[in-house]
């Protein structure tokens, strides 16, 4: 939003520069609303300090690199060294707002670290062979993960092929535990080649 509005701001700026002198109330208010709330907020945004705007790009980059948790990882620590700044520029402006925000990102941080050591830990759970999300080509964790919609007891939906052993319920669809897609448990089978197929399809190539 602070990227759309700096360029209309900027032209109602240009535009109302010759009237500076007739209304100079007017036009320092917009100059406030241009360059120190509009660009101060972007500026703002934009950094690499989990869980800004920027820190959120930042982490997003690096989840193509480091992947989920260790992204998270990266960017919460970031977030982690950037707080004792807002602190000290909290107490130098003598501000609360700023004191304020210190503490939301140290909140947010420190809640970050956590998901990413549980993120950690979970990506190390044994993994069940034969099937893979559609959208990230990821084995399930085997274990009990999955909640039944009907009775809320967890079970191991691909163990039971779909079905709840609790309520007997079918599930139509499942969800992949690391990226949050839904994909009917038929799509999550994997094809088995055997050692023959191989052979055969390597005749023919």
């Amino acid at each position: 939003m602070n990227v759309v509005l700096f360029p209309i701001l900027l032209v109602l700026l240009k535009l109302s520069s010759g009237s500076a002198a007739a209304s100079p109330n007017a036009y320092a208010l917009l100059w406030f609303l241009t360059w120190r709330i509009d660009l101060g907020l972007l500026v703002f945004n934009m950094l690499p300090i989990y869980p800004l705007d920027g820190g959120q790009i930042l982490r997003s980059l690096l989840w193509f690199v480091l992947g989920r948790a260790r992204s998270l990882m990266v960017a919460t620590i970031l977030g982690f060294l950037g707080v004792p700044l807002f602190i000290l520029l909290a107490f130098l402006e003598q501000s609360l707002w700023l004191g304020a925000i210190a503490v939301f990102m140290l909140m947010n941080c420190w809640g970050g670290l956590r998901h990413a050591q549980a993120l950690l830990r979970f990506a190390k759970l044994p993994r069940r062979e034969g099937f893979a999300c559609p959208a990230c080509k990821t084995s399930p964790p085997i274990g009990d993960f999955w909640k039944c919609g009907r009775c809320g007891q967890p079970f191991d939906i691909f163990q039971t092929q779909g079905v709840c052993p609790h309520r007997a319920a079918q599930f139509a669809a499942t969800k992949c535990l690391d990226c949050g897609a839904v994909y009917p448990i038929s799509e999550w089978v994997t094809p088995v080649i055997s050692a023959s197929s191989t052979f055969v399809n390597e005749v023919r190539g």
